[in-house]
């Protein structure tokens, strides 16, 4: 190759580094997502899934852009301490479903915790934050609500990042009672389909798409095509937690373990500074009432746009004098309360919730995210508009993946009514 010319153009990092390249580099840290982020000898970012902090890896580059490269993990040069031969066969086959299960699930709290506090620094500029891990919960055979995907008949999991069915033979991370379903149930005609099962009750329902006419499964089993819901069909289980019996419908969402359930309410009472039941109690996105009802509050407003889950609500809470709106967040006109809180789907508040949130005067808001991105953005706003975050405690429901919710504490700078609480 000829030489440069002394006064050629420097050459641009990104034209030295192309797909299908392999590179030698130390990671960092984990980011939202569950892949590790690492640095070329030039700086640029590069993302790598299933590396771990602290390591140095040898990875194949997938894609490039100008300052951030995505690779995908050749070898592990330097291993990182807490990094372990994941127990499950089924991810060596290419199911795509336990992202984190090369960690040691002792490490795998804090590792999310980092990701929390990472995002909060960089995205709400909050640098004093206390994110604590939370307590840790059984890592395998707790998951009571799986979503699988169906081929010749048979459930599975899709490959990471692909949409390759991968049909297994178990899985760790289910209950025994919906894994037993995704093993020998067969589903003729069957898309997709939704096990839920009661870990406490034991019942169990499946949830066929886009119908059910061909599932056998046993005759314990209540099963339901999604053209009988969308015809005006009911089914549901029960679930119980903290001494409440909860219904679920097939079309309600609800937290995918019950002893999880449990650590969010005792996160979310935290948060709240412990109210009592004279507290003017506001749920904002309050589902089936899973806080409303363990919270023990006696006239709670719950704001829930399901009608399936405010329908469940409605049965869950018929001994409180609860006030039960289904509407939209953004629909909803603040009622003035001592404390709220707030459980949005993954892309968090958004403008709209902010606001609601804010409008309510709430002296304590409790913030529950499943996104570290968009925790940090919707705290920023909280803040923003007269709030302190207290602190954050994570609540580790889906142990050997990425996926992490967040408790996070709000108190109000100067409250014009006063909590009626501890």
């Amino acid at each position: 190759m000829p030489a440069r010319p002394p006064d050629a153009d420097p050459v641009d990092p990104a034209d030295t580094i192309g797909v299908g390249d392999e590179i030698e580099v130390p990671t960092v840290r984990l980011v939202a997502g569950g892949d590790a982020l690492a640095r070329t000898d030039d700086g640029r970012v590069v993302l790598v899934e299933g590396a771990l902090p602290g390591e140095r890896i040898l990875a194949e580059v997938t894609g490039v852009r100008p300052r951030l490269l995505r690779a995908r993990l050749l070898d592990v040069v330097e291993p990182a301490a807490d990094r372990v031969e994941p127990s499950c066969p089924e991810l060596a086959r290419g199911c795509g479903g336990c992202d984190l299960a090369h960690a040691a699930p002792a490490a795998q709290p804090e590792l999310k915790a980092e990701v929390v506090r990472d995002s909060l620094r960089r995205i709400a500029r909050l640098d004093d934050v206390e994110v604590l891990a939370g307590h840790p919960l059984p890592s395998a055979g707790y998951r009571t609500t799986v979503r699988a995907a169906v081929r010749d008949t048979h459930a599975g999991f899709r490959s990471r990042r692909s949409h390759d069915v991968v049909v297994v033979g178990g899985c760790e991370v289910a209950h025994p009672l919906a894994a037993e379903l995704l093993v020998d149930g067969v589903f003729d005609g069957v898309d997709e389909v939704v096990v839920r099962v009661g870990a406490r009750t034991g019942e169990r329902m499946v949830v066929a798409h886009p119908t059910a006419a061909g599932v056998s499964v046993p005759a314990d089993v209540r099963v339901v095509g999604t053209d009988e819901l969308r015809r005006g069909r009911r089914a549901w289980i029960h679930e119980e937690v903290a001494g409440h019996r909860f219904r679920i419908s097939a079309d309600s969402f609800f937290q995918a373990r019950p002893d999880g359930a449990e650590a969010l309410v005792s996160a979310v009472r935290g948060a709240l500074g412990d109210p009592g039941p004279d507290a003017e109690f506001v749920d904002l996105y309050g589902g089936v009432g899973l806080f409303s009802v363990a919270l023990g509050s006696a006239a709670p407003v719950l704001v829930e746009r399901s009608a399936a889950a405010v329908a469940d609500a409605r049965v869950n809470l018929e001994d409180r004098r609860a006030r039960l709106l289904k509407m939209s967040v953004r629909r909803w006109r603040p009622t003035p309360c001592d404390v709220l809180v707030a459980d949005p789907a993954r892309a968090g508040l958004g403008s709209e919730g902010v606001a609601a949130v804010a409008g309510s005067g709430a002296a304590r808001v409790a913030l529950v995210s499943c996104d570290p991105a968009a925790l940090a953005r919707d705290a920023a706003s909280i803040v923003g508009l007269g709030y302190r975050l207290l602190g954050v405690e994570l609540v580790d429901l889906f142990p050997q993946t990425h996926h992490v919710e967040a408790v996070s504490a709000f108190e109000l700078l100067e409250p014009t009514r006063r909590a009626v609480s501890v």
